[in-house]
């Protein structure tokens, strides 16, 4: 598809106001884009929140604050190619359908699978499935989702019938307890942790507790902190539901008339006293005391839960043991209350709806039931329908590695990153037949191994629609052309369905026909069997399709012809065959990666607060990567001191999958985290690292009901890791693609705001090392150095502009605490004049003092530790009064748990009192 040529007026540009939806997490937060239109060119100037979303009311966080900073076309793939050459798009998809065709009829459907993404829109999911399970005839699609939430998605089904999520935001604002499990809301969700402040200074008398085994940003509102052992979540709920009925909260005969299964779930709980409890999770059984006194004695109460509980092999026993104790205390279907899973990504809820998973139908149908099969089926008019379910996700890629699948498409996605067991996931894209991938970029872990590659399109140039945590349908409106050949995903699949022979079946011409269908397609032969009914949205023309404003399901038409959203589960009726919600009998059990001799540590894995899965999008911003440059591995104090290690040195990490090579990160000292624990962030892949595969660490141990795989738990071993030489290159954007990555034995990369930066390390000594980087610089540079004891400094101009800087030593990181923080100093003088003062300065490292200020704390500002501090030194009692002297914390907000924690250890120093005469 390529683009119309522009055409250009004079004095015609206008300044106008674009909506759209944030691509980021599940919060589906609702964003502004100030256009400047000039004929048919449009540019994005400004984004900020939209004030009367009622997802975000105006609030974004970081990321969605620089969401215009990540949206150039640097690193896009704009091209179809085929083996890496060019083609024309007919070649690639006559390509692609021809290749399904053939793998069908000679192995059968269910040698070909989809792999996609909570990235995608509803209509491009929804196309997806229709063409997998309804016209190629197998359900081999699964998607990034079943890493995130597919437990909760079973957790709910198994206890309402259906998968849906009895709560919505608002619900956080008004409830007297929000339980916080599992979830670094913080990072994870800063938009929903800013309406909890603001819920919680508007409530002085609403309590929060915290469970998570580490102590979190979140935590700076906490009321309460248990620190339980990981993958110990059920005994913990299982507690609350045994004192729950051992001290009489509990009316059984009311429980009886809405819920069944209740005796059998406090039987399979009756031996969970609070000293048991106690000892299996490792929390002080005062604190959890509290934590049950509390739960019993609300009004009302909201448990809040992320993947701290859903990726785990047992996570939809967790869920069921958070749903067992609202169930059981009547806390659901009320203002305040219940149990609200917070999904990871921005259409997950969307792909839930279309049925993205390989275990579901479209529609929230359930393909072992021959009724709902043959619906789907009559529907769709389609000549075949998939009789069982599909492989999930850590499945799906066994039999690929096992030669049962031979063909399969990847979109949106990037599974050798995000998947367990990369070592496995690698074997097995190597041994696929045809791997295609569909993406917006032209390089990460998993394009390395596509024969096919096609260019899609991205935000703010896709169109259609999504739906965040709380079941609220928003726009994803596109508003610029797509670049180049880029197409949009259902348009891609539909080309190839018209290949295959299905052109009636997908002649669609715009997005909103296909939502149009689905909307249908939930009220088709429904008979309020669920509440997924979008039977009020049918019929919606184009534009009202382009004006939708945002809005949630279950949904009634009015006698006055608007649309009314009704909360879920308000009469304690549940879609299951006799009505009623079902208490599922849970018990605890570890987790399948245990600890040993040889692996003696834990190793929990999450976000960071400014990054985004695996840095596709969010690694092109540079002031997305000052406050957290790189990946390291938190660990608490005694157990580095056990190692002899200190901040910054480095260890590598294996496990029993790990293979031959194993991960190296830098160590982060942290007294928040328990003893024989460790934790690191997810999002730095190969692209980013030489050793920065964190996937290669987790076996692909999965949940036996949702194949969930358990990424908050492996047995890992850490070993100190030696260097002889440690260094930085710093290298002006325009030449830092054609000079590769490999600096050194390791290396880690940051992009910076004038080019891309890299921690580097080597076995070899400064002079072996020297020589053989001066080989990689272009020959027309010229080379200054500057030799003194500790190392060598060289920089390398081109034309009289400075085009690289390289400093190599002697010095580990973890003995040169500002090792990192003069490269914002070099950074900027990357692609300068060579001045003798520049060429001075750099040559002896010498920096301006702003980036000598500490690690930065607010991305917004440019806010370091060291002014933070001094600031509080200084009489700022609160983060409104450093947000007035220093800005910090005044724009997306994200960095305002880190002010507060500054602020509560200051205050926590004890000060000699002065006893006057």
């Amino acid at each position: 598809m390529n683009m119309a040529t522009p055409t250009y007026q004079a004095n015609t540009s206008t300044e106008q106001l674009r909506q759209s939806t944030c691509p980021y997490c599940g919060v589906g937060c609702g964003v502004d884009i100030s256009c400047n239109v000039n004929g048919r060119v449009v540019s994005l100037d400004k984004i900020c929140g939209t004030p009367e979303h009622p997802a975000n009311h105006g609030r974004l966080c970081v990321k969605g604050t620089n969401l215009l900073e990540t949206n150039s076309l640097g690193g896009r793939l704009l091209h179809p190619t085929i083996a890496g050459e060019k083609v024309e798009w007919d070649t690639a998809t006559r390509l692609i359908a021809d290749k399904i065709t053939q793998t069908v009829a000679q192995y059968g459907a269910d040698a070909v699978a989809f792999y996609v993404s909570g990235q995608l829109l509803t209509e491009d999911y929804y196309i997806a499935n229709k063409l997998m399970k309804g016209f190629i005839g197998s359900a081999n699609i699964d998607t990034n989702s079943r890493l995130c939430m597919s437990s909760a998605v079973a957790a709910y089904k198994r206890a309402f019938g259906e998968d849906v999520v009895p709560c919505q935001y608002t619900d956080l604002e008004s409830t007297e307890l929000l339980v916080l499990t599992g979830s670094n809301t913080a990072w994870a969700h800063p938009v929903l942790f800013q309406r909890i402040q603001r819920a919680k200074l508007r409530n002085p008398n609403m309590k929060v507790v915290v469970l998570d085994p580490r102590k979190t940003e979140t935590c700076t509102l906490a009321d309460l902190h248990l620190p339980l052992k990981p993958g110990t979540d059920v005994a913990v709920f299982n507690g609350l539901l045994n004192f729950a009925h051992t001290n009489g909260s509990i009316d059984a005969n009311r429980v009886h008339t809405f819920a069944d299964g209740l005796d059998d779930a406090v039987a399979a709980a009756n031996d969970m006293d609070i000293d048991s409890v106690s000892q299996y999770s490792d929390v002080n059984a005062n604190d959890l005391l509290t934590f049950y006194r509390w739960f019993c004695d609300a009004e009302r109460v909201i448990t809040f839960y992320s993947m701290g509980i859903n990726q785990s092999a047992f996570g939809v026993d967790k869920a069921n043991a958070i749903i067992n104790c609202h169930l059981a205390l009547e806390q659901i279907g009320r203002e305040g209350a219940g149990p609200f899973s917070i999904t990871g990504q921005p259409n997950a809820m969307g792909g839930r709806e279309v049925g993205g998973l390989a275990n579901m139908l479209s529609a929230h149908r359930d393909i072992e039931n021959p009724k709902h099969r043959d619906s789907v089926k009559s529907f769709w008019n389609a000549p075949h329908i998939c009789e069982h379910q599909g492989l999930k996700a850590v499945d799906l890629f066994d039999a690929m590695a096992s030669g049962k699948v031979k063909f399969v498409w990847i979109m949106g996605t990037n599974p050798v990153v995000s998947m367990p067991h990369r070592e496995q996931v690698e074997n097995a894209l190597r041994r696929c037949e045809t791997v295609v991938v569909s993406d917006i970029v032209n390089k990460n872990d998993t394009l390395d191994f596509a024969h096919i590659a096609l260019p899609a399109t991205g935000w703010s140039e896709k169109d259609g629609m999504v739906t965040n945590s709380e079941r609220r349908m928003s726009r994803q409106r596109g508003i610029l052309p797509p670049p180049k050949e880029a197409r949009h995903d259902w348009q891609i699949m539909c080309d190839v369905a018209k290949k295959m022979g299905f052109e009636d079946a997908f002649d669609y011409s715009h997005p909103y026909q296909i939502f149009d269908e689905f909307a249908r397609l939930t009220a088709y032969e429904n008979d309020d069997e669920k509440l997924l009914n979008l039977a009020a949205l049918v019929g919606m023309t184009q534009q009202e399709y382009d004006n939708f404003s945002p809005v949630q399901w279950p949904l009634e038409r009015r006698s006055d012809g608007s649309v009314q959203t009704i909360r879920p589960f308000t009469s304690l009726t549940f879609p299951t065959d006799n009505g009623k919600a079902k208490c599922i009998a849970v018990t605890p059990q570890l987790p399948q990666q245990v600890t040993t001799a040889s692996f003696p540590f834990v190793l929990n894995s999450g976000r960071s607060r400014d990054h985004w899965h695996t840095m596709t999008r969010t690694g092109k911003a540079a002031k997305l990567h000052a406050h957290m440059p790189h990946a390291s591995v938190s660990m608490h104090p005694m157990d580095a001191q056990a190692l002899q290690l200190s901040s910054k040195a480095y260890v590598s990490l294996s496990s029993e999958v790990s293979g031959e090579t194993p991960c190296i990160f830098p160590v982060s000292i942290d007294e928040g985290i328990r003893r024989g624990e460790l934790f690191i962030p997810i999002h730095w892949s190969g692209v980013w690292g030489s050793h920065s595969k964190l996937a290669k660490l987790y076996a692909p141990a999965t949940d036996a009901i949702s194949g969930q795989p358990e990424l908050k738990h492996a047995a890992v071993n850490v070993v100190p890791t030696s260097f002889k030489s440690f260094g930085q290159v710093c290298i002006r954007e325009q030449d830092a693609q054609r000079l590769g990555d490999s600096w050194g034995d390791y290396w880690a990369k940051t992009q910076t705001a004038h080019g891309v930066s890299w921690s580097v390390a080597s076995h070899l000594d400064i002079s072996q090392w020297l020589s053989h980087l001066l080989t990689r610089l272009p020959k027309d540079w010229v080379i200054y150095q500057h030799k003194n004891t500790s190392g060598v400094c060289l920089v390398g101009v081109h034309n009289d502009t400075v085009c690289a800087f390289v400093s190599l030593g002697q010095v580990c990181p973890s003995q040169s605490p500002d090792w990192l923080l003069p490269m914002g100093g070099i950074d900027s003088l990357l692609n300068s004049a060579l001045t003798n003062d520049t060429l001075s300065n750099l040559l002896h490292g010498r920096v301006d003092d702003a980036f000598t200020k500490g690690a930065q704390v607010c991305s917004c500002f440019n806010v370091r530790e060291k002014t933070i501090s001094e600031a509080i030194e200084a009489g700022c009692q609160t983060v409104d009064e450093l947000g007035e002297r220093l800005k910090c914390g005044t724009n997306c907000g994200s960095c305002k748990p880190r002010l507060s924690e500054m602020l509560n250890a200051f205050a926590s120093l004890e000060i000699p009192s002065v006893e006057t005469a």
